[in-house]
């Protein structure tokens, strides 16, 4: 846990986000430090730290930037997504697959 004093409500966060990107197959090092850097980038937008970056006060918030880049666009999801969701799906032959073709599979 990064060090700091945190609200229980900022822990609580920082465990959620942990949680959910570990089911998304994220490992447990880069899932802490996500999570750690999407709390402390939340409580210097809402004033609750001593030091805050002028990138991260006028950057979007993490909520709105996660619904932005959510690859919902014309790239849609990365290979590595479509990979994952393929290896959960336990789709036979994933691993010689294009994306397009993970895509087309992943559809059925």
């Amino acid at each position: 846990m990064p060090q700091g004093p945190w609200s229980a409500k900022r822990e609580r966060q920082y465990t959620d986000i942990k949680q959910s990107l570990l089911s998304r197959g994220r490992s447990e090092k880069v899932a802490e430090e996500i999570a750690a850097r999407t709390v402390n980038k939340t409580r210097a937008q809402h004033g609750e730290s001593r030091e805050a970056s002028p990138q991260s006060l006028n950057d979007m918030p993490p909520s709105k930037r996660g619904g932005e880049h959510s690859h919902i666009g014309a790239q849609g999801r990365t290979y590595a997504q479509l990979y994952e969701d393929a290896k959960r799906a336990n789709l036979h032959g994933r691993s010689s697959m294009s994306k397009a073709q993970l895509e087309r599979a992943l559809k059925r």
